[in-house]
């Protein structure tokens, strides 16, 4: 099983290299700074989420990125799987899998009620994975966002 860690202010530097390699990947536009601001908080307890490190913390291989919300239609407590990383080197030995489907359980027993995440809809290797998982589409809704 995949050694979860959950990232403190002192794993910053690993977390922040992370992130920016996937925001690369993904071609996110940020800038370090506002990058710096939105990891720090989740490093410092905030409620609103959590960041894991996938792997030795030391050398970390990944990262999950969770935000938390409460949602009265699911019950309580919901999750985002906002980002989820791990390093092209050492893909496809089924990390994602295990991060995937030994933490849900651990959140589930901690109260939390549904895990969602989104993807994006050409990304045919990840959507296989996830499903493979047991996540859903829900075709009755779409994500919409507005940036503020």
């Amino acid at each position: 099983m995949t050694h979860l860690t959950l990232a403190k202010p002192d794993h910053f530097d690993a977390v922040a290299k992370l992130v920016t390699d996937f925001h690369a990947e993904e071609r996110i536009d940020m800038s370090d700074t506002d990058r710096a601001a939105a990891i720090m908080p989740l490093l410092e307890g905030s409620p609103h989420g959590a960041i894991y490190l996938a792997g030795p913390a030391r050398a970390p291989v990944g990262y999950l990125a969770l935000s938390f919300a409460w949602s009265i239609h699911m019950g309580g407590l919901e999750a985002l799987v906002d980002e989820l990383y791990i390093r092209p080197g050492v893909r496809g030995r089924g990390i994602g899998t295990e991060i995937l489907h030994g933490l849900p359980t651990q959140l589930a027993s901690m109260g939390l009620k549904a895990l969602h995440l989104d993807v994006h809809r050409d990304n045919t290797r990840a959507r296989k994975l996830y499903e493979k998982l047991g996540f859903e589409a829900d075709e009755d809704y779409i994500l919409m966002s507005r940036s503020l």
